[in-house]
Formats: C-alpha cells, structure tokens, sequence
C-alpha cells in the first residue's frame, strides 16, 4: 500500500492560486490512479479531481473545471493540484488518494470508497 504526505495548503484571499503536492511512498506509482478530494466545513467529502496512470488522463469534478489542474510526476513519486481562481467555496482539506487501476477500464471511479490509500490531509482557506 502507498503512503501519502500532502503539503502546500495555506491562507489565500479570492483569486489566488495554491499548489498542493502529494508524495508517495511505499511502492512505486506504477499502475495507480491517483486523485484529489476535499471535505469543506459541515460537508460530506467530495472527489476534486483524478489522473489515470497509464494515459495520464485527467478527470475534474464541475467545480474544478477550468479553474484546477492535476499533474502527476512519477518519477518524483508526486502528484500536483495546481488550483487558480480560489474562490471562498473551494476552502476545504484536501485530500490526496491512491488506487490500484482496473486493466482496460475506460472509468474513473470518483467515490472514495474505491481508493484504498488517503493522505492525512492539507487546509486550504480561501478569504473573501
């Protein structure tokens, strides 16, 4: 199983931008999806965005469209949320998960019942 360290939350007025990195450890990120959720205050967690191993094909909810961009470096064994246009709706943690993909499947899961490793978290606030 991976381990996962997020980094890069912070304090941000409306319109800034934050970079979050997600490090793993453990095994390599060879065949592992990997994704970004948040839990804003009071509120159920929600998946953010996704990036498939074996295309690098990236997945966003609607909130991040446009706005995030997930980027993955195997080589660093990183993952990247690069998130532009904060908006006081995006404060949340943020989480970083991993799982094993499914051979051949064209689906990004985006439930996170279906990621087996999670990162202890990163607080983003954005201020208005």
């Amino acid at each position: 199983q991976v381990q996962l360290v997020e980094s890069g939350g912070g304090l941000v007025q409306t319109g800034g931008s934050l970079r979050l990195s997600c490090s793993a450890s453990g095994r390599s990120l060879g065949g592992v999806a990997m994704a970004w959720f948040r839990q804003p205050p009071r509120k159920e967690r929600e998946f953010v965005a996704g990036i498939r191993w074996r295309d690098e094909n990236p997945f966003y909810a609607n909130s991040a469209k446009g706005r995030f961009t997930i980027s993955r470096d195997n080589a660093k064994y990183t993952v990247y949320l690069q998130m532009n246009s904060l908006v006081p709706e995006d404060t949340a943690v943020y989480y970083c998960a991993a799982r094993l993909e499914e051979p051949g499947t064209k689906i990004f899961r985006t439930d996170d019942r279906a990621f087996a490793s999670w990162g202890q978290g990163t607080q983003v606030t954005v201020s208005s």
